[in-house]
């Protein structure tokens, strides 16, 4: 075995294979052979699935920096080396059934990565979040804005203050995390120990396949709602108890699946007239089972997302200070970001801080953002036409989440 092993790898070098095919060879060290020398220069797929490998080696990259396809599936890796960031052609990683428990940040790495391959392993999160080096603090007293810049100094904002941005010192290079792959186009992350999902995986902006069933997922970044590119997204057999106001916002968004989440009971209204899997979901279950805010129409009720601070109802025509305030701030924020073109921290709580940047919702009916209230309206799926495409494996409810009562009163789910 080992001499037919030296000789397929000689026969690949000395011809300038760019293909190598080592699956199915009880393979439990990294063939020294692939490494020696200078490597296997022009090496661009190499397919080592099903073997006994437990780690990679360090030098991967200088002597494989060709590498374009990496299979991996069906081994024993526990831990994939922070070299494995110098794969900088790397445009495919299948390290799916191993036994990876983490995910180094250098992963972030791999600009050129469009298909990342994660299932069956044991990983209980990926690279964590890490904060920008923000510089300025932001005041508004509306209608006036203030910025206070590195030196202290406080300085209205006007049209003579562009060069402000100047003021600002060179930040330290971020981490790197999945966020970081601009890339990528497919993410299977399914049958792992996940309990919650990087805020920062928004920022994958060519994503368009995400999969994430079988974890212990209990909620789902609204972040993601951002995603441009996502078309399919897949979240069965989780823990969720709802999803995401946004969710289905999207026009590329068109496959949607959260079977067997049997806590969850209410779907975002976007998601009517998209292609859903929901088999499962909605079980008979005590509200004081699950502690979070929820909302009943007759004898239905659904969870609303923990950031959601209150309910409103047809009786409520006055939005709360709060709320208000958000929407005044947010309407007067983003106007001054377009006009300087740069992000700078707000002097609020860092909760206010983040719905700023990605609201709670935008309002079903007249897409006005919301931040702290909503105003829900329930639609049973067994009243919908789409019924008989459930056959009635599910009991949960299509729920449109406006805000205001005007707008509460004139939704229309079938329009």
């Amino acid at each position: 075995m080992a001499s037919e092993l030296c000789k397929t790898i000689s026969v690949a070098r000395l011809e300038k294979h760019k293909n190598l095919f080592l699956n199915y060879r009880n393979l439990h060290h990294f063939p020294l052979e692939l490494l020696k020398d200078e490597g296997l220069q022009y090496l661009e797929r190499l397919y080592m699935k099903r073997n006994s490998l437990t780690t990679l080696p360090e030098n991967l990259a200088q002597k494989l920096p060709n590498l374009v396809e990496l299979y991996l599936h069906s081994n024993n890796i526990v831990v994939v080396p922070e070299a494995i960031g110098s794969l900088v052609k790397l445009q495919c990683l299948d390290l799916s059934d191993n036994a990876l428990e983490i995910v180094c940040p250098e992963i972030g790495r791999l600009r050129a990565l469009r298909h990342l391959r994660l299932a069956n392993n044991q990983l209980q999160f990926l690279p964590p979040v890490f904060n920008l080096s923000l510089h300025f603090e932001l005041f508004l007293f509306l209608p006036n804005v203030l910025l206070r810049s590195p030196d202290g100094t406080v300085v209205k904002h006007s049209a003579a203050n562009r060069k402000l941005s100047s003021l600002n010192p060179p930040a330290a290079p971020p981490k790197k995390e999945v966020g970081d792959l601009k890339e990528l186009q497919t993410l299977d992350i399914s049958t792992n120990r996940l309990l919650t999902l990087p805020e920062r995986l928004h920022l994958c902006l060519s994503l368009q396949y995400l999969t994430v069933d079988r974890n212990r997922l209990c909620c789902v970044p609204r972040h993601l709602c951002q995603l441009p590119s996502l078309n399919e997204l897949s979240m069965a057999g989780n823990r969720l108890a709802f999803l995401p106001l946004d969710l289905g916002r999207s026009r590329e968004l068109q496959y949607v699946y959260v079977d067997n989440n049997v806590h969850l009971k209410g779907l975002p209204s976007y998601l009517y007239n998209k292609v859903i899997g929901c088999s499962g979901c909605g079980a008979p279950i005590q509200v004081s089972e699950v502690k979070l805010l929820s909302f009943s129409s007759g004898q239905l009720t659904v969870f609303l997302p923990a950031e959601v601070k209150s309910i409103g109802t047809e009786k409520d025509h006055v939005l709360p200070l709060q709320e208000l305030a958000m929407r005044s701030l947010y309407r007067s924020y983003h106007q001054f970001l377009k006009d300087l073109n740069f992000l700078s921290p707000i002097s609020l709580p860092r909760s206010f801080l983040e719905l700023l940047h990605c609201p709670l919702g935008h309002c079903h009916r007249c897409s006005e953002p919301m931040f702290t209230i909503v105003y829900p309206k329930l639609f049973p799926l067994r009243e919908t036409p789409m019924a008989g495409l459930h056959q009635g494996r599910t009991t949960v409810s299509f729920v449109a989440y406006c805000c205001s009562t005007r707008c509460l009163q004139t939704f229309d789910l079938l329009s």
